[in-house]
């Protein structure tokens, strides 16, 4: 049976994949701990259910236009406004089947075959694949610790060539955990200035921040930064509403009406009735309820990185976004823990597995194999005895 090429040269996703042999794992009745998740442990909030159910009962499972409810596309740009300062029209707005589908639709409407795009390390694991379909090259740019994994603008301005079409950003970073400050983006955006680059900013994480983090959208920054922006943003983390696929876009008209033909012929429109779930989700409940969450994640993080940071050979920057810790490792590089030669970060996560179940990601497909990912989306109690497993396993 054929395959192509195309479809042969992408890889399973590395984070589901942790998760799928943790699941296994589970099955044989192993008392699994889960750092592998990168969703939020909190059920919908109630509100939300209730408008799926409502629109279900009054028969709202028809097509809509591609793009999106032009209602729930009102409501987004309402929320655009009010949250982010940045003024777009409905129309400049299209709902997306989860934000992967944003990042996939976006880099089929804007970018061609040779196009160059700039991500710094560490990238979410889907990006490369989606740079890849399009038919385009991944220009990385290798950032530290000592910059909490930050391009700088320096950075940034030797990484640009005649053939650069796209950067991408993602603050609240997944895997990071990282946040850009107002200042680090403004510098981004200042480098940016003259040239024919757009912005891809994937904002999905932009509620959970923590401590005194200051979150900016990219595109509000200045004028010239809003005509050359991409906004990505969803419902999938913010409402922990990761299994009803909705995600957003917003930007310039004529990329965003690229994004919509598109889409006509991939998918047609997110599900309905889901869609008058997202309108109600934006609504007045909306601020109580991703507080609630928000707030026990800061607290789940600060455990984490202090726990992580006390253990020898293991160091964590502060987790100022999202919901994950990625410490450096590699001080346990070139041991043999019982029996398992650990040589870099698939190593490392694969015997922590299969020794002790804990389940954590490893950093070699973001881009960092000094490093791994673990998700503090899940209980205090399951997160101590985690850390727990982990420290014992590398004191031995």
């Amino acid at each position: 049976m054929k395959v192509s090429k195309r479809a042969q040269e992408v890889p399973p996703s590395a984070t589901l994949a942790v998760s799928a042999r943790a699941q296994e794992l589970k099955a044989q009745g192993a008392d699994v701990v889960g750092f592998g998740a990168g969703a939020p442990d909190f059920d919908t909030p109630e509100y939300i259910k209730e408008a799926a159910i409502e629109a279900l009962k009054a028969g709202k499972t028809k097509y809509t236009a591609a793009s999106g409810l032009i209602e729930l596309r009102a409501a987004i740009a309402e929320k655009f406004k009010k949250d982010n300062g940045l003024d777009y029209k409905p129309e400049q707005v299209i709902v997306n089947i989860g934000g992967k589908h944003s990042v996939y639709e976006a880099m089929q409407a804007v970018l061609d075959p040779g196009d160059e795009v700039i991500l710094g390390t560490p990238y979410w694991v889907t990006y490369p694949e989606t740079i890849k379909l399009a038919g385009a090259v991944m220009k990385v740019v290798q950032t530290d610790k000592e910059n909490s994994y930050k391009m700088t603008p320096s950075q940034l301005k030797e990484a640009i060539t005649d053939k650069t079409a796209m950067v991408l950003i993602n603050s609240p970073s997944n895997p990071g955990g990282f946040t850009y400050t107002p200042e680090e983006l403004k510098a981004i955006a200042e480098v940016l200035e003259g040239t024919d680059v757009m912005v891809l900013s994937d904002e999905i994480y932009e509620k959970l921040i923590y401590g005194d983090t200051r979150f900016v959208s990219f595109a509000s920054l200045s004028e010239d930064a809003y005509n050359r922006t991409l906004t990505l943003n969803g419902f999938s983390k913010t409402f922990s509403m990761t299994g009803w696929r909705l995600g957003y876009t917003a930007g310039p008209l004529e990329v965003i009406k690229a994004m919509g033909r598109l889409q006509s012929h991939m998918t047609s429109n997110a599900v309905t009735f889901g869609q008058y779930a997202a309108i109600a989700a934006l609504g007045e409940p909306a601020e109580e309820a991703i507080e609630s969450m928000r707030v026990e994640f800061e607290r789940r993080g600060k455990y984490m990185v202090e726990r992580l940071n006390g253990i020898e050979g293991v160091e964590c920057p502060e987790s100022t976004g999202a919901f994950y810790c990625f410490p450096d490792v590699s001080g346990h590089y070139g041991r043999n823990i019982n029996g398992a030669q650990i040589n870099g970060s698939m190593d490392f996560a694969k015997a922590l597995l299969e020794q002790t179940n804990v389940a954590l990601v490893p950093g070699l497909p973001f881009g960092c194999d000094n490093n791994v990912r673990l998700s503090f989306a899940c209980s205090l109690e399951q997160i101590t005895k985690g850390l727990d497993r982990l420290e014992e396993w590398l004191s031995q």
